[in-house]
C-alpha cells in the first residue's frame, strides 16, 4: 500500500524538510529510454562552458538526484538536466543534492520527453510523488521545461502562485531565463551524428552560444577572413609599389628625353 505524502488538501500543509540522505538510500536509477538524451543534456552544458558562463559555485548536472524529505519520507528525483545558481560547497563528485541544506533551489529543471515513461507530467501525490508535483509543490523550482526531441516541441512553465503556468515564446521562438541572463529555445541541425531538434542558449543580444565544433568553425572562418584581409592588403601594397615604379620609370624616361634634346631638366619647373 502506498504511503500518503499528506492527507491535507492544500500543498502548503505538506511537512517538507531538507535533510542529508542516509548513506544507504537508493537513488533512482532508471535506464535512459532514449540514447539521444545524454547528447542533448551534454550539448546544453557544452555551450555554457565554452561561453565562460559556468562558475565554480554553480551546479549543472543531468540524471542527478534532487532530494527532499516530505512527511518523514526521503524523496529523490533525477531530472534530465538541472541548473543550480549557487551551492554552499563545491564538490567534485556529488551524488545527490538537497536544496536549502546544500545551497540554492534549482533555477530551472529540464526533462526530455520519453515515449514510454510519461512521468514528466505526473502530479501524483502518493509516495513516491510524480515529477511535476515534486518540482512544483515540493522543490518549487521557478522554471520547468519539457522538451520533445522528435517534434521539437518545448513547453516552458513558470511558477506563479505555486502553480506552473505555460508560457508562450517570444517573437524569435525563445524563452527568457532571468536567473541565467539567457534565452532558451529550439534549434534544428546536426551534432555528433544526430540530426534533429536541440535545445540551445542565446545571450541577451540574441547571439547563439556555440558548441565546440561551431566555435572551431567560427575560428577557422575568422582566420580565413584575416588571411583574406592580409592578402588584400598585400595586393594593395604591391599595386602601390608598381604605381611608384611606373612613375619613377616615366620620370627617368622624361629626363632622358629632355637631355637628348639639349634641355637641362633642372631648369624646368617641378613636376
Amino acid at each position: 500500500m502506498a504511503t500518503q505524502l499528506s492527507k491535507a488538501k492544500s500543498p502548503t500543509e505538506l511537512v517538507i524538510s531538507w535533510e542529508a540522505l542516509p548513506d544507504d538510500f537508493q537513488l533512482e536509477d532508471e535506464p535512459v529510454e532514449n540514447t539521444g538524451q545524454p547528447i542533448l543534456a551534454g550539448a546544453l552544458r557544452e555551450s555554457l562552458e565554452i561561453s565562460g558562463f559556468i562558475q565554480p559555485q554553480m551546479l549543472i548536472a543531468s540524471n542527478f538526484g534532487l532530494c527532499a524529505t516530505v512527511n518523514g519520507q526521503f524523496i529523490a528525483k533525477a531530472p534530465d538536466w538541472v541548473y543550480v545558481p549557487s551551492v554552499n560547497e563545491v564538490v567534485s563528485n556529488r551524488k545527490s543534492y538537497t536544496p536549502n541544506l546544500k545551497g540554492d533551489i534549482p533555477a530551472i529543471v529540464i526533462e526530455f520527453l520519453s515515449d514510454t515513461e510519461g512521468g514528466e507530467y505526473s502530479v501524483k501525490r502518493t509516495y513516491p510523488p510524480g515529477k511535476w508535483f515534486f518540482y512544483e509543490q515540493i522543490l518549487q523550482v521557478p522554471i520547468y521545461a519539457i522538451f520533445e526531441p522528435d517534434s521539437g516541441l518545448l513547453e516552458f512553465y513558470q511558477l506563479e502562485n505555486r502553480r506552473y503556468e505555460l508560457k508562450q515564446p517570444d517573437e524569435n521562438g525563445r524563452h527568457w531565463v532571468e536567473t541565467m541572463g539567457l534565452f532558451l529555445g529550439t534549434w534544428q541541425g546536426t551534432k555528433e551524428a544526430r540530426t534533429g531538434y536541440w535545445l540551445r542558449w542565446w545571450n541577451e543580444a540574441g547571439n547563439l552560444l556555440p558548441w565546440a565544433v561551431e566555435q572551431i568553425e567560427q575560428e577557422r572562418q575568422r582566420a580565413e577572413q584575416e588571411h583574406q584581409r592580409a592578402e588584400q592588403e598585400h595586393q594593395r601594397a604591391e599595386q602601390e609599389r608598381q604605381r611608384a615604379e611606373q612613375e619613377r620609370q616615366q620620370k627617368e624616361q622624361l629626363i632622358a628625353y629632355l637631355q637628348s634634346q639639349g634641355i637641362d631638366p633642372n631648369n624646368l619647373p617641378p613636376f
